[in-house]
């Protein structure tokens, strides 16, 4: 069976580096660690007893922090070595975990728990930027009115924001798009030039690049926290795994052109940040405002600073938007790698990836709202954020490890490296691992609850397959006369002409006999043609292929369509061009209509068949195993396969067959005489009717 290719899908034309790509880079890779100097300082001022605890020394060691984080973890693990470990251009965990899964089956598993610990703490991200930035706000005169005085009305406004937010997803957001890397710029070039003038005052605070600083306040007594101080440090790096996820909308040359802009950026806000701290920290007005004074927006000159508050809100909301867009791909490529049920997927643009979950949607939405009303105030918001993020760095060093392994990188090398990552995202794991009192047993819930979903929906269908005996499978050559008699039988009428099931043919072309019970049993359903269709995700994201095989008749075709794990699943349109290829190459009859609103129409219609299991009593497997099975069943019941493959307003079937596995034995009855002294050894309990008592 020879492949061929489907209409061809090709990469984001701003895949290459140039100037649009570097402003669409700043929209859509950067939203969560641009966003970070709203919180990351404001948190380790509040961590250690606030502005009169504040030290130079202290400040000094915490910006040297930030900036060795910003550098091993985001520069040297993800930006030079991650993104490197690319699958056709795409990136993420999931793309990583396509690459090396050949190489060990248990890797699915850290597979499925960063990507589930990702997702579970990106919920908290639009609900700490969009709080932090609206608190700027607190307080602030608009044309001598202060709009926002406390801090229900900052909830307030930041529900408005994230339900709005929300609500205009269904629409698409292309038009949005197109302004964030514009507004972007503006902001990262805000952060630098801030932090240029704040740092006018006291250039030697540049000192704190040397990592001295570092080490000596991780082991000085005025650092209250202790190491625990790591748990504040590592928000500033929060974005460099979905840095990586992002590679495949902007390109790795787009992320290595526009990363040193804007960690230079971010690097002059944190030292504008620290110097402007130094200099005001025995102000006694400054503290007394106590946890209410951010360092960020304080540092701003009052000429600057309802600019400077309304960039951040808007950067608060595209670091947002790039979360939410981020879930639907990370879960729609769960989906496609069967770690994740099919879920209703709407395509509301015409821009290349750009999808709508509105399950995924809604999910995000609930969470973000009952975040913002638990936590009420960004300081406690960031109190409990981060905490899965380091599981999922974690994971992707255990796959980057293999990823190097596969590559022939030197042994040794690759051991000390991956050991050096894997040890600093620990520390880090053990210093955000307080931050589960502190709320992140919310999103650590959230996490288990996706990892539970994965592990019913993997694991279930393993267990399905495994305990399907070869009885219960049989082969369509078998089966070719009896169809071939069919569909030229005349008493029975036409169902369809291409009938089609989606199913999967395994060697030998063997499929489950359910499918060929609801050919010729159930219903006999005469057709022309006899479609079986087959869609296998492959490795590579974009693949657009089919093979065909008709086993020497033009009335059955077996349909193997290879698509990438980023390819929507549009099974009709594709069928619909296999089936032309067909008749193109006399694979096929034409199938012309005599009733059609096309002209010269050649293609007859298409009936799909979608067969739904229900597991039977007659299973025999453990109580644990049937548990399993269930809880897929019962998520299968919430989805819409129809929907998933593309079938949306085509004519679809769906058929309830019992799903039997393991061994069964079945008693069977024998025949005894209608005389009672035949029943003597067969014992029947007698119920009493009420009324035969009563008599």
């Amino acid at each position: 069976m020879e492949k061929t290719q489907l209409n061809s899908l090709k990469n984001n034309p701003h895949s290459k580096r140039s100037i649009a790509g570097f402003l669409i880079a700043l929209g859509i890779v950067y939203g969560d660690i641009g966003t970070s100097p709203l919180y990351v300082m404001h948190s380790l001022m509040v961590g250690n007893g606030g502005l009169e605890k504040m030290s130079t020394d202290f400040i000094l060691g915490s910006v040297s922090l930030i900036f060795w984080t910003l550098t091993l973890v985001t520069t040297i693990k993800y930006v030079l070595i991650a993104l490197r470990a690319d699958n056709n251009g795409e990136g993420g965990i999931f793309a990583l975990y396509t690459l090396v899964r050949k190489r060990a089956k248990w890797l699915i598993i850290p597979a499925m728990i960063g990507g589930a610990t990702f997702l579970a703490d990106g919920m908290m991200t639009p609900a700490v930027t969009v709080t932090a930035a609206i608190e700027g706000l607190k307080g602030i005169q608009i044309h001598n009115a202060v709009l926002i005085s406390t801090q229900n009305q900052v909830i307030i406004v930041t529900i408005i924001i994230l339900s709005t937010l929300f609500f205009i997803q269904r629409f698409g957001t292309q038009m949005i798009g197109r302004a964030f890397g514009p507004i972007m710029l503006i902001w990262f070039a805000f952060l630098g030039l801030i932090g240029i003038v704040n740092l006018s005052s006291d250039w030697t605070i540049i000192r704190a690049l040397n990592p001295y600083y570092a080490i000596k306040l991780l082991q000085s007594p005025m650092n209250i926290r202790g190491i625990f101080i790591l748990g504040s440090i590592f928000l500033a790096t929060t974005g460099a795994e979905a840095l990586y996820s992002d590679m495949g909308h902007v390109g790795r040359p787009n992320i290595y052109t526009s990363w040193p802009f804007v960690k230079v950026c971010l690097l002059l806000s944190y030292l504008g940040q620290a110097a402007w701290i130094i200099s005001v920290k025995d102000n006694a007005s400054l503290q007394k405002m106590g946890s209410a004074m951010n360092p960020f927006y304080q540092s701003i000159p009052s000429d600057f600073r309802l600019f400077g508050i309304l960039l951040s809100a808007f950067a608060a909301i595209i670091a947002s938007q790039a979360l939410i867009s981020g879930s639907y791909t990370l879960v729609s490529e769960a989906t496609k790698l069967r770690m994740f049920p099919r879920l209703k997927t709407y395509y509301p643009t015409n821009f290349k990836g750009q999808l709508y979950i509105p399950t995924v949607n809604s999910i995000i939405w609930i969470v973000c709202l009952f975040i913002v009303f638990y936590f009420k105030t960004s300081e406690n918001m960031s109190n409990a954020y981060g905490l899965e993020i380091t599981i999922t760095m974690l994971m992707t060093t255990i796959l980057l490890h293999q990823w190097l392994l596969m590559k022939r990188v030197n042994r040794i090398f690759t051991t000390v490296i991956v050991s050096f990552f894997f040890i600093i995202e620990s520390i880090f794991f053990v210093t955000n691992s307080s931050k589960f009192i502190h709320g992140a047993y919310i999103t650590m819930f959230i996490a288990a609850v996706l990892i539970a979903v994965m592990f019913v929906w993997r694991y279930g269908e393993r267990l399905k397959d495994d305990n399907t005996y070869r009885s219960h499978f049989a082969s369509l050559l078998a089966f070719k006369h009896q169809l071939n008699d069919l569909r030229k039988d005349p008493s029975y009428p036409l169902y369809t002409t291409n009938l089609v099931y989606l199913t999967k043919v395994h060697d030998g072309y063997r499929i489950k006999k359910n499918i060929l019970y609801s050919i010729l049993d159930k219903r006999p359903k005469r057709a022309q043609v006899y479609w079986f269709v087959t869609v296998n995700v492959t490795d590579e994201p974009y693949t657009a292929a089919y093979s065909v095989e008709t086993f020497d008749t033009d009335y059955m075709v077996s349909v193997q369509l290879y698509l990438g794990f980023r390819v929507d699943q549009k099974v009709n349109v594709y069928l619909r061009q296999v089936v032309n290829d067909m008749m193109s190459n006399g694979e096929i009859k034409s199938q012309p209509q005599k009733y059609t609103t096309i002209p010269d129409r050649d293609v007859g219609d298409f009936s799909f068949v979608i067969i739904k299991e229900v597991l039977s009593p007659d299973t025999k497997i453990s109580n644990v195993k049937k548990s399993i099975i269930h809880l897929r069943l019962l998520l299968q019941k919430f989805i819409s396969p129809a929907n998933w493959f593309g079938l949306s307003y085509s004519d679809v079937i769906e058929e309830r067959v019992p799903l039997v596995l393991g061994k069964v034995s079945l008693n069977r009855l024998r025949l005894v005489r209608k005389d009672r002294s035949a029943l003597k050894d067969i014992k029947i309990d007698e119920e009493i009717d009420d009324d035969d008592e009563d008599e």
